[in-house]
């Protein structure tokens, strides 16, 4: 495969950057995390090993994320929930299995309910849904609050890079607002596999129990890792969550 992404022209403006190939049975669609990109260790992890078994997968980068367009500050749920759903109706066929990491774990949640009749499978590490309400501003000091709601944004700075902090918006989480999944049951019938770490410092692993507890679905499981960081990243971890989306994929195929 090439190593330049193809390009989703979007209706809204710009172009989601994203590498797909094809193949038989189940595909795999990657949803990232907050601020990350399609390059990350667990996904082509995972894309190796979905070429390896012939099967469909897709990678791509949110709106102002990676490779593709946009202004960050811009970016919202609604639209990377957007993005996620395009690549669901103009990039893949057939059903397809959503491996969600972090806040893509929300996006995961939110596609699938959207598209039903098209995600036979979910697998989620460190799923994050409902953080910019209920792990950002809940945890928010009123000074930062402040900021965010009369200034419209705050610089976060994060350990993953020192020297890029993260904009959050007043916009971002507004948007979240409109977008919470965790105040009731979660419409989900598919199976649905988590991976979280119990010394995860940016998703606690009692946010996973609690999705796990809305899901209509019956047909879940929760992997709780002691020592598993936030990432996942290392290689037993990567191995687990091949293992985990091998497994799934297996029984999706079987039904």
């Amino acid at each position: 495969m090439s190593s330049e992404p193809s390009q989703l022209e979007r209706t809204e403006g710009g172009t989601i950057a994203y590498h797909h190939s094809s193949g038989e049975g189940t595909g795999l669609l990657w949803l990232g995390g907050f601020n990350s990109d399609m390059d990350g260790t667990k996904v082509l992890a995972l894309e190796e090993w979905a070429h390896a078994a012939g099967r469909p997968t897709t990678r791509f980068d949110y709106f102002a994320h990676g490779q593709s367009s946009g202004d960050f500050r811009d970016g919202t749920i609604s639209r990377w929930r957007d993005d996620a759903l395009a690549m669901i109706d103009e990039v893949t066929s057939g059903p397809i299995i959503l491996a969600g990491s972090s806040m893509g774990g929300w996006l995961t949640i939110l596609a699938a309910l959207a598209r039903p009749d098209r995600v036979a499978g979910i697998v989620l590490t460190a799923p994050a849904p409902d953080f910019t309400e209920d792990l950002m501003w809940a945890n928010f000091p009123e000074e930062v609050k402040a900021q965010i709601m009369e200034k419209g944004e705050w610089l976060q700075p994060t350990e993953y890079d020192e020297f890029e902090p993260y904009p959050i918006t007043k916009r971002l989480i507004e948007d979240g607002r409109n977008n919470l999944v965790l105040g009731g049951e979660i419409a989900i019938t598919c199976p649905v596999r988590i991976l979280q770490g119990m010394e995860d410092p940016d998703v606690p692993w009692q946010h996973a129990l609690r999705l796990a507890e809305k899901l209509k679905t019956d047909d879940v499981s929760v992997n709780l890792i002691k020592d598993g960081d936030h990432r996942l990243s290392t290689e037993q971890n990567i191995a687990r969550l091949i293992d985990t989306v091998e497994s799934l994929a297996w029984e999706v195929d079987q039904n």
